[in-house]
């Protein structure tokens, strides 16, 4: 029986790479798709490690360029004429305060974010289609259910990505594809680290926002340090992918699904609150 087939983007490093090598493990064909092909060492070493590196293939594509994602998609249809299961995972973190934030910057974190993965989905559609079968796994944040101060780029493009997720389930459960949404909080992965830096690179001296950025990264750094396991949303994610009718979202991470049921149930004044006193941790 053919092996099924399975695309992840943003296989470099972190939930990427992880959940490659374990939908191998499972028995999938995987695609791992990264920016910079370059940067596939690790992945191939832990494949190895594992033994699965035979089930696994690494393929260059930058999903901000149009013209990568085109090609990928008619490789891959002509290659294997099937995908069974679609992970979009490539993303970055940005921050800042709203007010000083590069017009540079908010449209980088869309393009990734969100962009990426509505021209992605576009050109594989058409072939799951033509299967009636198959799975979309969006790899969102608790980020995208509530925004906190000074991430409002990443927040922003993951309210969006939760908002076209919820229209593409409704519209592909016609044809058979399940659309998912995973919501991992923080877990020790380099995409928080490299947020972190940028906007410590990027923060003026002079900024107005100069004390609050401060605490808001002492809190951010504070929840890393304490993180889950990133292992623990890639096994997740294959144990989605098996099952025959999983639910839209699946929030992941220390206190993230109370964090979701706080914001639904409390009134907003309570939730802001809460925040607040977060920050004002030392």
């Amino acid at each position: 029986m053919q092996r099924s087939v399975a695309l992840v983007t943003g296989a470099s490093s972190g939930f990427g790479l992880l959940t490659v090598v374990e939908l191998a493990k499972a028995g999938y064909h995987v695609i791992a798709t990264m920016r910079d092909s370059r940067k596939q060492g690790a992945l191939l070493t832990l494949a190895a490690k594992q033994q699965v590196s035979e089930q696994i293939e690494v393929w260059s594509l930058d999903v901000t360029n149009r013209t990568e994602i085109i090609e990928v998609s008619a490789k891959l249809t002509e290659t294997y004429q099937r995908l069974d299961l679609l992970i979009h995972n490539a993303g970055i973190s940005i921050g800042g305060f709203n007010e000083e934030i590069s017009e540079q910057d908010w449209r980088r974190s869309m393009e990734t974010n969100f962009f990426g993965v509505v021209f992605l989905t576009q050109a594989l559609l058409p072939l799951m289609r033509q299967q009636q079968s198959g799975k979309i796994i969006n790899v969102s944040s608790v980020g995208g259910r509530i925004a906190f101060p000074g991430y409002g780029p990443y927040s922003a493009s993951k309210f969006a990505l939760e908002g076209f997720s919820e229209s593409l389930r409704l519209e592909l459960s016609l044809y058979g594809i399940d659309v998912i949404l995973v919501e991992p909080g923080a877990y020790q992965t380099d995409i928080w680290a490299k947020g972190f830096t940028h906007i410590e690179d990027t923060s003026s001296t002079h900024s107005s926002y100069q004390q609050p950025m401060k605490q808001v990264l002492s809190v951010g750094k504070r929840l890393t340090k304490h993180a889950g396991q990133p292992m623990d949303v890639a096994k997740k994610i294959v144990n989605i992918a098996a099952k025959r009718k999983p639910r839209l979202r699946y929030a992941m991470g220390r206190g993230s699904t109370l964090a979701v049921m706080a914001k639904g149930l409390l009134p907003w004044r309570w939730l802001e609150a809460l925040i607040k006193w977060q920050l004002r941790k030392k």
